[in-house]
């Protein structure tokens, strides 16, 4: 167990600081999971990855503590409150990011993220941390939330919308033109473009088919995710390593 403390410490560690918003809750679970990983080794029986199983455990673990404390976000916006195609305004991204990965180091777009993972409820938090910052497939993530697929795809696509909204209100802003085909293509090409993003592969932005709006709606989208990207950052902290490994050798 030793060993899968120091192979998976610093991965367990970001996970729960995404998910708790604060490094001493991520502490805390990151704590109560490895331990209770030591106490129950004999019951993984090594049909997951042992990182699915921490990660089971640490979901479980966060959902006890969270009954503890007051202050949840309690709702997120309907997919359609949060479809960005009646939005009078763009970001001025031109529909393209020429390196989005360079815009996306600027510290006040890695600080209204985080603000805005922190406010989504848990049910929609989780996925996305799982999926879109620490990368895993959506059926693993499926398997440690214990939800269907299709399930994490609904959640996480919701997510996405609402992180893309806030971000985008952190950008300048142009006056947007309308939609050049009816809404339903272009509800189809934005499901398109989620389907794209869950998978990991490039939606070929550059089809004639796709108005100004949908290009700039999916280089919003492919900025949220490249900040995301850039936050599976972050160590566990030494005193907390010490701590895990004499209460390890105390039990």
């Amino acid at each position: 167990m030793a060993r899968l403390l120091s192979q998976y410490g610093d991965q367990m560690y970001r996970f729960a600081l995404r998910l708790c918003g604060n490094p001493h809750d991520a502490q805390d679970l990151v704590q109560e999971t490895f331990l209770k990983a030591y106490k129950n080794w004999k019951q993984f029986d090594g049909r997951s990855k042992v990182t699915t199983w921490l990660y089971t455990i640490a979901v479980r673990t966060c959902g006890r503590m969270r009954r503890k404390k007051a202050g949840e976000p309690g709702r997120i916006e309907s997919i359609d409150e949060l479809l960005p195609f009646r939005e009078k305004d763009m970001p001025d991204i031109d529909g393209q990011i020429t390196n989005p990965a360079e815009l996306a180091e600027r510290g006040e777009l890695r600080e209204c993220m985080e603000k805005s993972i922190a406010a989504l409820p848990a049910p929609f938090r989780m996925p996305l941390i799982l999926k879109d910052i620490l990368e895993l497939p959506i059926d693993e993530v499926a398997e440690i939330l214990g939800l269907k697929p299709e399930t994490v795809k609904t959640r996480l696509h919701r997510a996405r919308l609402k992180l893309r909204r806030d971000l985008t209100g952190e950008l300048p802003c142009r006056e947007g033109s309308a939609a050049a085909y009816p809404k339903q293509v272009c509800l189809d090409l934005l499901h398109a473009k989620q389907e794209a993003l869950d998978r990991g592969i490039t939606f070929p932005v550059g089809q004639t088919i796709m108005c100004e709006r949908c290009r700039n709606v999916f280089a919003s989208l492919d900025l949220t995710r490249y900040v995301c990207g850039g936050m599976n950052q972050g160590r566990i902290p030494k005193v907390l390593l010490d701590k895990l490994r004499k209460q390890m050798e105390a039990v």
